[in-house]
């Protein structure tokens, strides 16, 4: 009898193991199509970091980053290998005639890690308009402006790490994003831009964004505009916006306002918000980018941006003399046309070519095209959809019109190319989720069926 008790014992205990088994792989399975596939770097081998210094961990109360670091390379410049769109936009074709050597680029974001040996020496002193210097989290906390620095003027006098499109190029930066990646009030943005201006800045990169306009900011971007000075901006992410309306300051007149590419196609980025007030595209998924302490793999239209502010620098330390509306002009006028013929409303003028701005016959123009020299501040403001009319406008104090960036943007994730965007933390939670209730009900039929033998 007692070996019958532990035969049978025995097999509930086999058949439980093999149920709670299945509706693991069930529950893994069902959690991969909803989060994405796993790289398969990360099945060859245990990942590793690529770290420069130990890697800091998220700002105190931050959400969680969901960015996998570079495995570690098999040779030294793996990072440099993985570095696709310099091949796409002929990198080394373009640095034959340009390297952005004596211009400046303005990053204004979540500040920059000048330690880091990409930007060591790249990086001029800046501004930090959110601390007072009295935290101890580093220039950039977040990381999100120090990959963007690198993409611009990443270091190229060696075989390692990330070079940038405009690697002689120097980087201004001002911090207007907090430790949670986000700002409250566009009067920080536009008081960052002037201080850029004010500062000797050529170029003037901003990969950030809301749905909400504002007159300090406009006049703020004319103040630049004035001042013979290039602005680029990103239309924004769809994860990260309540509607699909381009970002604001991506639509005001004047400035390039950059939508994102697919890796290595010619198809607009299905997480990029599009539309009429699109000028250029640039890559923006499957990018290698510097962070403090080392370096992770990130998407989206703030990484796209960058890769046409150096265009605008390649261009004006070619040509010291031309004009910013020139150079705008010239950056529109030798786009690689994609999508329909012509401007469009999902690439605008087309792909961003380094190679044709540099080399490319373009006419002169006495004036910025993308501009309608209309007043700052008073045409084509309004409250944002859903606000009463009587609420102040953006720019006022704490910004009731939602000009945010996005809390999202502290989430960026590695995708394998084509893989879905995993940049919206619902499908992740509802994955998780999933997954628990999963196994918690294994867990549940192997305890009853185990009392049902006693």
């Amino acid at each position: 009898m007692a070996g019958n008790v532990t035969g049978d014992r025995q097999g509930c205990s086999t058949t439980a193991r093999r149920f709670t088994r299945h509706a693991l792989l069930g529950a893994s399975a069902l959690a991969v199509s909803l989060i994405g596939p796993v790289p398969p770097s990360a099945l060859a081998a245990p990942a590793r970091p690529v770290a420069l210094a130990p890697l800091a961990a998220p700002p105190a109360g931050a959400a969680p980053w969901r960015v996998s670091p570079v495995d570690t390379p098999a040779r030294a410049d793996q990072v440099r290998d993985e570095q696709w769109q310099l091949g796409e936009l002929r990198a080394s074709v373009a640095w034959r005639t340009s390297t952005g050597r004596g211009v400046t680029v303005a990053v204004i974001d979540s500040g920059v890690d000048g330690s880091h040996p990409d930007l060591a020496g790249q990086v001029l002193p800046g501004i930090d308009l959110v601390d007072d210097g009295s935290n101890d989290d580093g220039p950039d906390p977040v990381g999100h402006g120090t990959t963007v620095a690198g993409l611009i003027a990443g270091r190229d006098d060696d075989k390692r790490g990330a070079v940038g499109l405009a690697p002689d190029a120097k980087i201004l930066p001002v911090r207007v994003l907090d430790d949670e990646n986000r700002y409250d009030d566009a009067l920080i943005v536009a008081k960052g831009v002037r201080w850029a201006v004010d500062n000797g800045a050529r170029v003037i990169n901003l990969s950030l964004g809301g749905s909400g306009d504002s007159p300090a900011l406009a006049a703020a971007l004319d103040y630049a505009f004035a001042r013979d000075v290039v602005v680029v901006a990103c239309t924004g992410n769809l994860a990260a916006s309540s509607d699909t309306k381009v970002w604001y300051p991506a639509r005001e007149p004047g400035v390039i306002a950059v939508a994102g590419l697919e890796r290595a196609s010619d198809s607009l980025w299905s997480g990029s918000i599009t539309g009429p007030a699109t000028i250029l595209t640039a890559p923006a998924t499957g990018l290698v980018g510097a962070r403090p302490g080392g370096y992770w793999r990130v998407q989206g239209t703030s990484f796209a941006t960058p890769l046409v502010a150096a265009t605008a620098a390649l261009v004006r330390a070619h040509w010291p003399q031309m004009s910013a509306g020139e150079v705008v002009n010239r950056l529109i006028s030798t786009a690689r046309d994609i999508g329909p013929a012509g401007r469009d409303d999902r690439f605008g003028y087309g792909m961003v070519d380094p190679v044709a701005a540099l080399t490319a016959d373009v006419p002169a123009v006495r004036r910025n095209p993308l501009d309608d020299n209309s007043s700052p501040g008073v045409v084509g403001f309004g409250p944002a959809p859903g606000t009463a009319e009587k609420e102040p406008v953006a720019g006022a104090g704490a910004d009731p019109l939602g000009f945010t960036a996005p809390r999202q943007q502290t989430r960026w994730t590695a995708r394998p190319a084509g893989g879905p965007d995993g940049s919206d933390p619902e499908r992740l939670w509802t994955s998780v989720a999933v997954f628990a209730a999963l196994a918690a009900g294994a867990v549940l039929v192997t305890r009853r069926r185990r009392r049902s033998v006693r």
